[in-house]
Formats: structure tokens, C-alpha cells, sequence
């Protein structure tokens, strides 16, 4: 039988659970703890000098904190194309993911990925931030926070198919599961010695996360996107985005971070982390120039976004091959990927689906055609292990086939989970007003000076249609408020 709830019985239910798992956490945690020997020792987590090749620690320590930088350029990019009166939900599903995420694969992910384990998961000796010590040239902790940020930049592009209208809570909980249930077992089967490391004889090449990270996440995106349906004024109202030079900043935080993103995945301040970085140039500025070349021969004019699209395009591209084939390679690759995603946004703009900001057609078409050509045009004169042929090209494909069949079952099956708890979508009438106010009580913009003023008269149903509780001003006829924001 079907099990129904109204709103408040399933928000209750959903806060006893996560506080049960909270408490599950802790009481483990706890118990971990506990059974460390206390010792005045140094901890063994610190490492003699001569064990860490402090180049590549300092390289990848830098490129850290450039991944995480992303984040921000995220939210920007995903925030100005939004309606003004949901650019703060929007920008907070990114900026949310740095918590959410940092923690689950801390805890679990890491490990999951990346400890001794089998062909399609890795073990739990990480687990709980257990047995960090060492490292393969940089330190092991180091290793954790930088495929940390590749994870939480993953989980936060999911984000850009179902702004305006996913519930928040609902969202919190489906990319703490997805970061440890999706992104960790394809981070193994990619670099953590798992099931792509041998697929029919060979490797499958993925030198910076065309798979595991724009592929798997344009994926579930897709599919999560379709599960909510569409937005309530989908092909009824022409929604413009609010705020075109927010995109343009976080496009060019985007292309400033993905040197990070690509040059890191190097793991050393050598030639190979060079060439990545000089790809990481070509490539997006090859696809900024063949989209211009597009929208002037399509419109007649060069749009900004059409623009700022390029360039992650053109990123999410040359992302699988960074550091394994030419630089004039990967010329050839900014400007082909640019091809079938422009297609594929032009096309999805007049179809049904709701994929609100084209996570699919430019992460996913992107990294798909990125992940083919890697296969065709890696060269061991430029780090490629292997030189470009037909049968490293059926290698990839085999790879990206799977990765596609994993991330849609495995997001339809956690989206259907978290639907028994907390219901995904957004109520109709939050959804109309926008969703800033009602989910956090907050506005992007406000007109005038200061606060509305709302009568507490008329204000109950008002401040419940806000999703939060009245309270009246002592000795005054009025309560601050928020709502009145514009679209």
C-alpha cells in the first residue's frame, strides 16, 4: 500500500529521520574516537618532509582552493539566469553543496572511492577520517579535500535542471545520497583503480571528470528534471534571466577555477599539469569563437549568454583529455563540442523538458563528445599512456554507456527514496511567488529602504504562504516582512 502523509506529518517524519541519522552518526563517531589511544606522539598523519614532494602539495593545494572558487562561479552563472525572485534559492543549492557534500564525503565518499576495495566500490578503511596518514607525493588529507571539491562541484551542477521549483529540504537530502551512492563508486571506477581502470582490455581515459563529474551529474540532472516535471509557467511565459553579468562573472570564475580543476588533476607542477593548463585555455577559447560565429549566422547577433555557455562548453570538453593530447588537439575539441550543443540547446528551448539551464545539453553532450575525441586524439608524445585509436574509441564509448545507465537508475531510484520522506517539488503557490521568500525568508533584491510593513491583521496568511510563523512587534500593529518581491 501506498503510504500518504500531509505536509506537516511528512516534514515531521523527514526531521525524525535525519535526526535519528545524526544521532547514528554521532554515537559512531563517538565510539571511533574513543577507541584511539591518546598518546603525546606526533600524530602519524604528519609526514617527514622527504615523504611529500612539497611542488606538487603546493600545486595542489592551490588548485584546491580554485575547484572550491568554482562553486561560487556556479552559483553566479546558475544565479543570473534565473527569475530575480528565486536567484537566492538558486545560488544557495550551490553554496549549500560546500556543507552537504564536504561532510558526506568526508565521512564516507572518500573512502567509498578510493580505499582498497573491489572492481565497483572501494572499501571503508577511510571511513569516519580514519587512516589518512602518508600519501602518494602529497599528503593523503590533501588528496581527500581536492577530490572533495570535485564532488561538491559535481553535485551542485544537478542543481541548474530543477531551480524553481525542487523543494530544499528535499534537495539537501537526494545530494547527500547522491554524493556517496552515484559520484563515489564512478570516481572509483574511474581513477580509483576500479571497473574502467580494465573494461574489455583496456583503460578508459578520463584525466579531469568528463564522466564521473559532467556526464554523471548532466545525467541525473536530466532525470531528476523529468521526475519533477516542468515548471508551472513552462512555455507560458517567456523566462528571461534576471541578471545576464551575473552569468558572464561566473562563467569567467568558472574558466579561472577549472585551471585548478584540470592542472591539478596532473597531481604534480610538471610538464603534464602544463600542458592541461594550456589546454584549458584552447579549448573554451576555441568554442567562445565557433559559438559567435553561430549566433551571428543564426540571429545576426552575439548573445552573452550564448557566450558564457560557450566557454563551460568548451571547459566541460577539453576536461577528459586535458593533459593527454595536443594543444592544437585540443583546439579541435573546443570548437566540435560546440556543434551538438548548440543544437541540443536550441532544441530543448522549444521542446517540453524543463532542463531549466541546459545542464544536459552543455555537461552532458559536452563531456560525451569531449570523452569520444579523447579517444581518438590522446597522444603518448603529450602524456597519454596510449595513442589514439579505434579501439581506445570504443573504450570510451563502453565507459560513458555505463556511467549513463548507472547515474539514471541510480538517481531514480535515491529521487523516489527521498520522495517517501519529503515531497520534492515545491508547493504550487511558493512556486508562483518565487521561491527566495517562502524556502528562507529572504529576498535577492529589495525596493526602497528598508522592510515591508504588514499589518499583523492581515498578515497570518501572508507570513504561512511564506512558509514561516507570525510575530507581532511589541506594542506595534505591524511585523516585519519580506514578500512583495518581483519576478
Amino acid at each position: 500500500m501506498k503510504m500518504k502523509c500531509n505536509r506537516s506529518s511528512c516534514e515531521s517524519w523527514f526531521r525524525a529521520s535525519l535526526l535519528a541519522s545524526l544521532l547514528a552518526v554521532s554515537m559512531t563517531v563517538g565510539t571511533a574516537v574513543a577507541q584511539t589511544p591518546a598518546t603525546g606522539a606526533v600524530p602519524p598523519v604528519i609526514q617527514p618532509e622527504a615523504a611529500i614532494d612539497t611542488a606538487a602539495t603546493a600545486w595542489l593545494l592551490m588548485s584546491t582552493g580554485l575547484v572550491l572558487f568554482m562553486v561560487v562561479g556556479l552559483a553566479l552563472f546558475y544565479g543570473g539566469l534565473v527569475r530575480r525572485k528565486n536567484v537566492l534559492n538558486t545560488m544557495m543549492m550551490s553554496f549549500v553543496a560546500l556543507g552537504v557534500v564536504a561532510i558526506t564525503w568526508a565521512l564516507f565518499g572518500y573512502s567509498l572511492a578510493y580505499a582498497d576495495g573491489g572492481r565497483f566500490v572501494g572499501g571503508t578503511g577511510h571511513f569516519f577520517l580514519n587512516n589518512l596518514s602518508g600519501g602518494d607525493g602529497v599528503p593523503l588529507v590533501l588528496d581527500l579535500a581536492f577530490q572533495g571539491a570535485f564532488a561538491i562541484i559535481a553535485t551542485a551542477l544537478v542543481s541548474g535542471a530543477v531551480v524553481e521549483r525542487m523543494r530544499f529540504s528535499a534537495y539537501m537530502l537526494f545530494i547527500a545520497l547522491w554524493s556517496v551512492l552515484i559520484y563515489a563508486p564512478l570516481a572509483h571506477w574511474a581513477w580509483g583503480g576500479g571497473l574502467f581502470d580494465n573494461l574489455f582490455g583496456r583503460s578508459a581515459i578520463d584525466f579531469a571528470g568528463g564522466t564521473v563529474v559532467h556526464i554523471n551529474a548532466a545525467v541525473s540532472a536530466l532525470v531528476l528534471a523529468l521526475l519533477l516535471g516542468k515548471r508551472r509557467d513552462h512555455g507560458l511565459k517567456a523566462m528571461l534571466p534576471h541578471q545576464i553579468p551575473f552569468t558572464l562573472l561566473g562563467a569567467g570564475i568558472l574558466w579561472f577555477g577549472w585551471f585548478g580543476f584540470n592542472g591539478g588533476s596532473a597531481y604534480a607542477a610538471d610538464t603534464v599539469a602544463a600542458v592541461a593548463f594550456l589546454n584549458t585555455l584552447l579549448a573554451p577559447a576555441a568554442a567562445l569563437v565557433v559559438w559567435a560565429l553561430l549566433d551571428m549566422r543564426r540571429a545576426g547577433k552575439v548573445t552573452a549568454v550564448g557566450l558564457a555557455t560557450a566557454i563551460v562548453v568548451g571547459l566541460v570538453g577539453i576536461t577528459p583529455g586535458a593533459g593527454v593530447m595536443s594543444p592544437l588537439a585540443a583546439l579541435v575539441v573546443g570548437a566540435l563540442a560546440v556543434l551538438p550543443c548548440y543544437w541540443a540547446i536550441t532544441w530543448r528551448t522549444n521542446s517540453s523538458i524543463d532542463d531549466s539551464l541546459d545542464v544536459f545539453a552543455a555537461h552532458g553532450i559536452g563531456g560525451i563528445v569531449g570523452a569520444l575525441l579523447t579517444g581518438v586524439l590522446v597522444s603518448t608524445a603529450w602524456g597519454g599512456e596510449v595513442g589514439g585509436s579505434l579501439a581506445q574509441l570504443a573504450t570510451q564509448a563502453a565507459a560513458i554507456a555505463i556511467s549513463i545507465a548507472f547515474s539514471a537508475v541510480g538517481t531514480l531510484a535515491i529521487a523516489t527514496g527521498v520522495r517517501l520522506l519529503v515531497p520534492l517539488r515545491a508547493v504550487e503557490a511558493h512556486e508562483a511567488m518565487g521561491l527566495d521568500v517562502p524556502m528562507h525568508g529572504e529576498e535577492g533584491y529589495t525596493d526602497g529602504e528598508g522592510a515591508l510593513l504588514i499589518p499583523v491583521v492581515s498578515s497570518s496568511k501572508a507570513a504561512q504562504f511564506a512558509g514561516r510563523g507570525v510575530k507581532s512587534r511589541a506594542g506595534k500593529g505591524f511585523e516585519e516582512g519580506a514578500i512583495g518581491g518581483k519576478a
